[in-house]
């Protein structure tokens, strides 16, 4: 394999490709350097080998919905513009009956996911929050429901006295197939002080998906990045993950999620940089070398950037997903959801080859 050496490339670059090519993993002194390198090309290309390896030219998405049954929430985090307070205007709690309704409204022909989050709503009790997967699990049984946060998890534990096994077991029964990612921001207790992320802190959030992967259920993970932490504390954040993964290999997906400013007049300065967004995809890709897919999320950082990132280390461009809330309900400029043919056209036009799959990666169809 060759490497697009550049005027950048220095010793200790080379160090790093000859440790990747030879399955040597990298350690914290290797990511913080990736991360102070302005040799953006060479890393891209190392881990799109990397990716190709893994994946060969298969760029996977999945038809997908995503479901909001409140947005009341009892924590304040900084970064957060989707939340509100209980009675405060344009505050809403929709029951299972409610959602189905919603749903029966607007969900495409070929949905074979319902992506499920919400506010930490300690309004209503965790029973609610089972009879809310019951309901659409009983209406839609042909999709699977991916839902709720390790911190969501972590809060129905406080809410009902039960312990973090038994809260999953009571929501697989109700339809329960795997947990969504959000909640881990940055795995730095110190960094979710500063950012008042009053939900589960770093053990909670690991010990949520390790005890899921106990049971059996794979499930996905990611990390906000853009905000006031540092690169070492990224880098420690994907090690924490890579750790976790070593234990247990029940992640399959991460997902690097690029931060949104409060709202959409924020100037250019108030965002990410594609350089940064570029490089943070990529040094996933070389740092977690236990996982199968790094994800680039369009909905963060563009369709036309997502469709760049597919060469940098990416192999899922998420799904049409259909009217995302939390990113939109801050800063982000882009579209809500694309179509099917429209994740077709972005992967073919970076050359690659798109394959539907289903939650767990399974395909179902590939265009070739």
């Amino acid at each position: 394999m060759s490497t697009l050496f550049t005027p950048q490339t220095d010793a200790r670059m080379m160090n790093i490709i000859e440790k990747v090519r030879g399955g040597e993993r990298l350690n914290l002194e290797d990511g913080v350097y990736l991360y102070q390198s302005n040799d953006l090309l060479t890393i891209g290309q190392l881990a799109n080998e990397v990716n190709i390896a893994k994946n060969n030219n298969r760029v996977y998405f999945i038809e997908n919905m995503s479901l909001y049954f409140t947005n009341v929430c009892e924590s304040h985090c900084a970064f957060c513009n989707f939340r509100k307070d209980d009675g405060e205007e344009g505050a809403y709690t929709l029951s299972g009956q409610e959602m189905v309704q919603y749903v029966e409204q607007h969900i495409q022909p070929g949905v074979r996911e319902f992506h499920i989050v919400g506010g930490h709503n300690d309004k209503v009790p965790f029973q609610y929050y089972v009879d809310s997967l019951k309901a659409l699990n009983d209406r839609f049984p042909e999709v699977t429901l991916k839902a709720y946060t390790a911190a969501e998890i972590d809060f129905f534990t406080r809410i009902s006295g039960l312990s973090i096994r038994e809260v999953l077991e009571q929501l697989r029964a109700a339809g329960l197939k795997t947990l969504t990612g959000g909640g881990a921001e940055i795995l730095s207790d110190q960094y979710r002080k500063k950012m008042r992320v009053d939900k589960a802190n770093v053990e909670e959030y690991l010990e949520v998906h390790r005890t899921a992967h106990q049971l059996g259920m794979k499930t996905h993970t990611t990390m906000l990045y853009g905000s006031i932490e540092s690169h070492e504390d990224r880098i420690r954040h994907m090690m924490q993950i890579r750790d976790l993964q070593d234990e247990t290999n029940g992640f399959m997906v991460f997902i690097p999620l690029s931060m949104q400013p409060k709202n959409k007049n924020a100037g250019i300065m108030r965002r990410n940089s594609a350089y940064e967004d570029l490089k943070t995809i990529a040094i996933s890709r070389l740092m977690l070398d236990n996982f199968d897919h790094i994800k680039a999320y369009f909905i963060n950082i563009g369709p036309q950037l997502t469709q760049v990132a597919l060469n940098f280390g990416a192999s899922d461009v998420h799904g049409t997903i259909l009217k995302e809330r939390i990113s939109h309900a801050a800063g982000a400029l882009t579209p809500e959801g694309l179509t099917r043919d429209e994740l077709i056209w972005l992967v073919k036009g970076a050359g690659r080859i798109p394959v539907e799959r289903d939650t767990f990666y399974n395909a179902i169809k590939v265009y070739e």
